[in-house]
């Protein structure tokens, strides 16, 4: 049976038409769902074969109400499912609105935890006496949702209006609408009133329709026996709602309270660690000066002990630089720009400083990165840091002697930057840890190369804002290899993906 609705009729509209209009209440799609509920219950408890005009939201929560009913009553009921077109959307025109009258059933409570069948509002549940009455994507009716019963011994209806309220944005000029506000809806028995939205349908089906019988009279007022019984079931299916929003909530409110918990827990941790890294070498200073006032004190063991503090204050003014640069980086790398930059306009200069050092101590220093590599998405400035870091590192744990390889290539959608050194090498039991805060390599014995412990942990920051990634591979003794992979300009990277959603 093919039958259709003028895009002009709106149930809320006739409802709102009448001399004396019921005044909408303002409620969440939560409380649609329990009004609803509360309906199907009365009607299966009194074995009511009615008459059904609804139009509902496409989750399976919904239809599962409907199920309900059926599987109850059985085939002597006949419902009229009213749905959006799918056929005729296209573009922007009405699709949207018609998800907006979906949204009636979402809420961030159990309500929501179907989603919508992948076959869109058509494949609501076949019934054998079930009628699908055709929208326009543009109908007046995209933003309701209802459920009206007729039968001789009771008459209701159920009404959700999602007001449009339209806000020009000031910068951009553009319309936006507010999804999250409540409902407008309307819970009534009189008959009056359901006899008028029943009239307004009638009228509104398009010529072209196959002729339905819509020729009931409601009942001026229902049995007081069932309203009675209406009112305590909408009371306790109300009162299941409420329950499973408090569980939600309280759920949820638990989880923020532990996440919490352990930002506290992290915050304690990594200050008690910067005040031990900071203790350290002040004990050493303060060592150093106590020597230093001895008059016994020969002038190869005072040269000693300024080195020793001299070296000391070079380690605290790293730690704190480092310090205030990764609570800077933290702080406003979220809202950092990515931008394409070449490597090849990058690790030869950063190269071509490190070279005095490599040759101090008799380092083969060397790179190869090929100029047709595409250019790569990254933090801005954020690739020179990582060089500068990663070099750095490779030249101070090589020894004299020794070698450094710089080289990029092309792999998949990626481009890879590979830094490998005959240097002394890492456990393979501590590569999990080098990228921790404070982590220092440190030989068989105890040797101490300087450094805050930092740089790694920028590094790995900048690479993830970057959408990108690194990984190592050592030996101890005999070497590493940290590779970075970067996106190219060519792919998306999930971080301006994310951005822009």
């Amino acid at each position: 049976m093919n039958v259709s609705l003028a895009k002009d009729l709106s149930v809320y509209q006739l409802v709102m038409g009448v001399q004396v209009p019921p005044k909408p209440l303002s409620l969440s799609p939560a409380t649609l769902l329990s009004l609803v509920r509360a309906q199907i219950d009365l009607l299966i408890e009194q074995q009511i074969a009615a008459t059904l005009w609804l139009k509902l939201p496409p989750e399976k929560i919904w239809q599962s109400e409907l199920a309900r009913y059926q599987a109850s009553v059985g085939a002597s009921s006949l419902i009229y499912t009213c749905q959006i077109d799918e056929s005729e959307k296209g573009g922007d025109g009405g699709a949207g609105e018609d998800e907006g009258a979906g949204e009636a059933g979402e809420e961030n409570t159990p309500l929501s935890s179907s989603s919508p069948s992948s076959s869109s509002s058509s494949s609501f549940l076949s019934f054998p006496h079930h009628v699908s009455v055709h929208l326009s994507p543009d109908s007046q009716m995209r933003r309701e949702n209802f459920l009206m019963v007729l039968s001789p011994q009771f008459c209701s209806l159920i009404l959700a209006h999602r007001p449009l309220k339209k806000r020009k944005n000031k910068t951009s000029g553009k319309v936006n609408t507010n999804k999250n506000q409540p409902l407008l809806i309307i819970n009534t028995l009189e008959g009056r009133l359901i006899q008028q939205v029943l009239d307004g349908i009638e009228q509104a089906i398009t010529p072209e329709s196959s002729p339905i019988p819509v020729d009931f009279t409601c009942p001026t007022a229902p049995q007081g026996a069932l309203m009675n019984q209406l009112f305590a079931k909408q009371l306790l299916r109300q009162d299941e709602i409420n329950r499973q929003i408090i569980a939600v909530r309280t759920t949820k409110l638990q989880q923020q309270n532990q996440e919490l918990q352990n930002k506290e827990q992290l915050k304690d941790e990594y200050l008690k660690n910067v005040c031990q890294e900071l203790r350290t070498p002040l004990t050493h200073m303060k060592t150093a000066l106590s020597l230093l006032n001895s008059p016994n004190l020969k002038p190869p063991q005072r040269q000693r002990y300024l080195h020793m503090l001299n070296t000391q204050c070079d380690q605290q003014n790293s730690l704190i630089t480092g310090l205030l640069e990764l609570v800077q980086l933290e702080r406003n790398l979220e809202g950092t720009a990515l931008e394409p930059v070449r490597l090849s306009e990058i690790v030869p200069g950063v190269v071509s400083t490190y070279q005095p050092l490599a040759q101090e101590k008799g380092i083969m220093l060397a790179y190869t990165v090929p100029t047709e590599l595409p250019s790569i998405w990254c933090v801005s400035g954020g690739l020179r840091q990582i060089v500068i870091s990663l070099l750095h590192n490779s030249i101070k744990f090589t020894p004299n002697g020794g070698e450094v390889w710089v080289r990029a290539r092309i792999q998949g959608d990626y481009v890879q930057l590979e830094f490998r050194d005959t240097g002394i090498g890492i456990a393979e039991s501590e590569i999990p840890r080098i990228f921790d805060r404070f982590y220092r390599v440190r030989t068989a014995a105890n040797e101490d190369y300087g450094g805050a412990g930092l740089g790694l942990t920028i590094v790995q920051q900048l690479l993830v804002r970057s959408g990108g990634s690194i990984s190592v591979k050592s030996k101890l003794y005999e070497g590493s290899t940290f590779t970075v992979q970067l996106p190219s300009v060519g792919d998306i990277p999930k971080a301006i993906a994310i951005e822009n959603e």
